[in-house]
This record gives structure tokens, sequence and C-alpha cells, in this order.
């Protein structure tokens, strides 16, 4: 008896209505979902057995395990050995560095290594540099150029100890100042008036007078009549000659004029140096007929001098103010 063909089973409704079903997989469809299930198998299994043999345990661990699976109950905590046996070193830790590595001895810093990027930094001793106005040169990048071995200003040579540039510093100060060992000769052979002959004191007619104030001021006073007349022979700065005596920069700047000692700065070693005046030899030439001839006409000259400044400064605060009114109206 021949069979009759069988009716399809009713097919279900979409539970999505509107969205068609998916068509059935074709052969190859299938087949290369097979394979490729496979190949992800395979290389599963592969990167397994590597780990495993990576990660294979030592006997201790494998004691550890066993004891901790075998004979510890559930919610007991494990022993401290199971814990830290796979703990291992890396390649930054310093604490692998071990006595006998190194030559020098133990130094656990020089396990650390510098990341990638500060590989080629390269350090400078700045203090050993000079500057050529071209460029930052040391020592050895030219040995034969004058301009890198030349000494600063109070710099102490490389071949000096730090006595004998002591001592030599003091005897540089004794000799600017004619002091000490460097102090001129006197002698009693020696009275007549030529220049190279003794030279007394102004005020007392000692012999034992300032060395350094008679080449520089040509001015001879000992050390005991600059304190007994401090109105002739105290010292007086730029700006009080200038501001006091109204004189100007150009006749300051005359050293035949008016001669001066120059002084580091007491407010900041940078600047420029202070220049001081003998008050009688800047007084003699402010009161001479060459400037204002006497004190009474250089009091009016000052007086002038005032009033006008306070002229301008009212003028000019008159000016602002009309300026301001006429804003504001």
């Amino acid at each position: 008896m021949t069979e009759r063909p069988s009716t399809p089973p009713p097919q279900t409704a979409p539970s999505n209505p509107g969205v068609l079903p998916r068509a059935p997989l074709t052969p190859e469809q299938v087949k290369n979902i097979e394979i490729n299930r496979l190949k992800a198998k395979a290389l599963h299994s592969q990167r397994e057995s590597e780990a495993r043999n990576n990660d294979a345990p030592t006997s201790l661990e494998r004691s550890s395990s066993t004891l901790t699976s075998n004979n510890l109950a559930a919610g007991k905590k494990r022993p401290y050995a199971s814990t830290t046996a796979g703990v291992t070193s890396t390649l930054r830790d310093a604490r692998s560095a071990t006595p006998a590595a190194k030559p020098g001895g133990f130094r656990p810093l020089d396990e650390i290594q510098p990341a990638r990027n500060f590989t080629k930094f390269v350090e400078y001793d700045f203090s050993k540099m000079t500057d050529t106005k071209g460029g930052f040169l040391t020592v050895e990048d030219d040995p034969h150029n004058k301009a890198l071995h030349a000494l600063k200003a109070g710099e102490k040579p490389a071949h000096m100890t730090m006595k004998e540039w002591e001592r030599h510093q003091l005897l540089r100060s004794l000799r600017e100042q004619k002091a000490g060992p460097f102090e001129p000769g006197l002698s009693v052979l020696s009275k007549g008036p030529l220049e190279n002959d003794n030279k007394k004191c102004r005020e007392c007619g000692s012999l034992e007078i300032d060395w350094k104030w008679e080449e520089v001021l040509h001015c001879s006073v000992c050390n005991a009549c600059k304190e007994k007349v401090p109105e002739k022979y105290s010292l007086l700065t730029k700006t009080e000659a200038r501001e006091d005596y109204l004189l100007t920069d150009p006749e300051l700047k005359d050293e035949e004029l008016l001669p001066h000692l120059e002084r580091p700065n007491p407010h900041k070693s940078t600047w420029n140096n202070m220049m001081l005046y003998l008050r009688y030899q800047v007084e003699e030439y402010a009161f001479s007929d060459k400037k204002w001839g006497g004190g009474d006409k250089l009091d009016e000259e000052f007086e002038r001098r005032e009033g006008e400044k306070k002229r301008r400064k009212e003028g000019k605060f008159r000016a602002k103010l009309q300026e301001l009114k006429k804003k504001t109206r």
C-alpha cells in the first residue's frame, strides 16, 4: 500500500506580528559554522594548556593546596603559606637584589630602571659652565679657550687653598688702603719741599695721615681729626651733594673738580658703586664764585626752585580739576 503524503504541521503565528520568519540555513552556512566552532574549541584548549604549563604549582603549593582542600572545613581561613606561595617578584622589585649580586654592595635603588621616555636624559653640572654669550660651554668642550678659563671677580683660583685665598684677599685690601706693610715709610731726614717728602695732617700736624684719602681726595688728614671735625671731613653721598648743594651730575662726575671715593652699594651689591664726597670740598666749590657765590645765594636759589616746584604742582592739580568738571557737567 503506497503512503500518501502527510499534511505538514500547522505553522505557529509569529510572536512579533509584521516580522517575517527567519529563512532556514543553507548547507554551506551550516558547514562554516561547524568549522568555526571547532577552530575556537581548539584555540581555547591550546590556551588552557599553556596557562597550566606556566602556572604549574611547586611542591609547597601542591602540598598546601592538598591540605587546604582535604583537611580544612568550610568557613575556615587558609594558612598564610598557601596565600603567599604564588607571589612572584618583578624586575622593578628592589627586594630581589642581594648583596652578592652587586660588587659595590647592596643598593636597592639601582634595580629601579628609568622610564622609556627618560632614557635619553643627560644631566649637566651648570656650576662648571660658562656663559660665552654664544651658548653655555664647559671647560672640557674647549680646553684652549681663554674665555672659559678666565676667573670671575672675587673667585678663588683652583690651585689655592682657602687659607691662601683669605690671605691674598687681606693683602689686596691692605694694598688698596695703603695700610699695614704697604703704608709709606716715614723718615726724619727728608725735610725738603718736594712732593715725596713727609706729609702732615692739616689740622694737628701728625705724620700718621690717611694715605687713601691723600691719594684719592688729595686731603692730608689723620683719622683722629676726621672724628674730631665731622663738619669738615664727613662724607656726602652723590644724592646729598646734588639735592643740598644743587650741583649737577657733570660737576659731580668731574674728578679734578670734585674727587670722590667709591664704595660698594649698601642697598644691593649688583647696583653701581656709591660715590662719596668730602664735605668741605663740596662746600668750597658750591659757595665759590664759580657756582653760587655764597650760602645766602644758595638758600635763595633753593627757595626759588621749591616755589617753582610748588607752582607746577598746583597748576597740574587745577588742570586735572578743570578736566574733571568738564566730564561731570
